[in-house]
């Protein structure tokens, strides 16, 4: 069975767990309403997604 040759240091042991944190999700404003919208999904405020309606949405 493969064991390692050396032991690893802790930064780069640090290094490894520091790219599995948590991050922020990143939003972007829409381009027809302004409000704040995760990327690759059509606004839930007014339906649009790159610029075209794609849903209703009912007002209320």
């Amino acid at each position: 069975m493969a064991v390692p040759k050396r032991r690893q240091s802790k930064s780069r042991q640090k290094m490894r767990r520091g790219a599995s944190r948590w991050r922020a999700p990143i939003f972007k404003s829409c381009s027809e309403c302004g409000s704040r919208v995760p990327s690759h999904i059509a606004c839930p405020s007014c339906g649009y997604y790159a610029g075209r309606k794609v849903l209703e949405v009912d007002a209320l």
